[in-house]
């Protein structure tokens, strides 16, 4: 304990000395950590580089949530007993390094989670945006509209994902919870896009696995994932952006598409077993459809914004199997929400969330699981996020013995997010 105490303060002491001369954080090619980061996707490509020397940016983010959620269900299994109190803070720690002309990497490293209260790297990527390490000028042409991704890293499936909480940066979701599906994982990969004129197409690989290891090579595959969309603004202001997305893997031993998240979610032991723990079962709230051993997803995610009013959709399509089943499965998710956002710089915000997701279970179940999330947020400053969450969930189809029969939970959850 004594040693992740150091570790953490000896990162806030550096931030803290290093933030006290900076002048200008912001760096080429880099989606923005704060509140000018909530309109953004991909990390934005622009040609015109202002490197000029080796530069270390230093950031992260501190989530703290206060939970006020009740939970109940047909009494088949005992629940345990949870009150009105605090969440365990968790915090993140990034470092995003220009390394040349074109050239970046990032690393994110959650210095405390739910599911581990040491700190433990999430991931990391280079960036490329021009080749002029090569030699200065090298494709040129291609490269202005070109970017390059290779790492250990998270995949660009959809685009719910840039608005999900990833464990403390929640300051881009404007409500509390993430998907009830979420689809997050990390995998070992590289993604090439091309956009131009506000079409966007991107092309993926990656090994399929979440834990890296030379062990069973019999076990190996891969995951191929592409996107393929157009975002504009028009003259009248309003902005429009439709994607849709594909990730498919192969024989792979584990797919963790969405069992990807080691954070865990942020409704702490709803619909949980008496013997629970806030760390063993740490995805609490979401839903997993158990396809182990091949996936394939479809998303499609349409967005518009006009003055202060936001509308996003996810509409998603998968079908996969378990290692023990011959058939496969499908499973869908729809998520549509509407933020209103008003005030100077759009500072204060008001919204609403309905996700429903249906899945035929390995038992022969046909489950329903709805929520409705209604939520108000304050920035009060660009780094500074203060939201209230009104949520309710109901899980309906699952058998008499499941301890989701009948199963809801629903109450208030405050959100206090600093990211920089």
């Amino acid at each position: 304990m004594k040693s992740q105490i150091t570790t953490v303060l000896t990162a806030i002491l550096v931030c803290l000395c290093l933030s006290s001369y900076a002048q200008q954080r912001d760096i080429d090619n880099f989606r923005k950590p704060d509140q000018r980061g909530i309109y953004e996707f991909e990390a934005p490509k622009d040609s015109v580089s202002t490197f000029d020397g080796v530069k270390v940016r230093i950031g992260g983010a501190s989530t703290i949530q206060f939970q006020a959620l009740d939970h109940e269900n047909s009494g088949a299994v005992e629940l345990i007993e949870i009150g009105n109190n605090f969440n365990l803070a968790t915090a993140n720690l990034d470092l995003d390094v220009v390394l040349h002309k074109g050239l970046r990497m990032h690393l994110r490293t959650y210095l405390s989670s739910r599911h581990h209260p040491e700190p433990y790297v999430k991931g990391g990527y280079f960036q490329i945006d021009a080749l002029d390490f090569i030699q200065e000028g090298f494709l040129e042409e291609f490269m202005k509209y070109t970017t390059i991704k290779i790492g250990h890293m998270e995949q660009n499936y959809g685009d719910a994902h840039f608005r999900r909480s990833d464990n403390a940066q929640a300051l881009h979701n404007p409500f509390v919870g993430n998907l009830i599906m979420d689809g997050f994982t990390t995998e070992v990969g590289a993604e090439l896009y091309y956009r131009r004129n506000g079409f966007i197409s991107m092309i993926g690989i990656s090994n399929g696995k979440l834990n890296q290891a030379v062990s069973n090579p019999d076990g190996n595959g891969a995951s191929f994932l592409a996107k393929l969309g157009y975002d504009n603004v028009f003259s009248n202001g309003t902005r429009f952006r439709l994607t849709g997305s594909i990730y498919t893997t192969g024989q792979v031993p584990n797919a963790y598409l969405y069992s990807g998240d080691r954070a865990g979610s942020r409704y702490y032991l709803v619909l949980e077993p008496t013997d629970a723990s806030s760390s063993s079962n740490f995805r609490s709230g979401r839903y997993n459809p158990n396809f182990r051993n091949s996936i394939t997803a479809l998303m499609f995610n349409p967005y518009v914004k006009f003055g202060g009013l936001e509308l996003f959709g996810t509409l998603e399509f998968v079908s996969g199997r378990a290692n023990s089943e011959t058939d496969r499965r499908n499973a869908t998710q729809f998520a549509g929400e509407a933020i209103y956002r008003f005030g100077n710089n759009e500072d204060f915000y008001v919204g609403g969330r309905y996700n429903v997701v249906n899945n035929e279970e390995a038992s022969g179940d046909d489950i329903d699981i709805n929520r409705f999330q209604l939520a108000a947020g304050w920035f009060m400053t660009k780094n500074v996020l203060m939201k209230v969450e009104y949520v309710t969930q109901k899980y309906d189809g699952f058998n008499s013995s499941s301890i989701f029969d009948d199963g809801k939970f629903n109450g208030l959850m405050a959100e206090a997010v600093i990211a920089f």
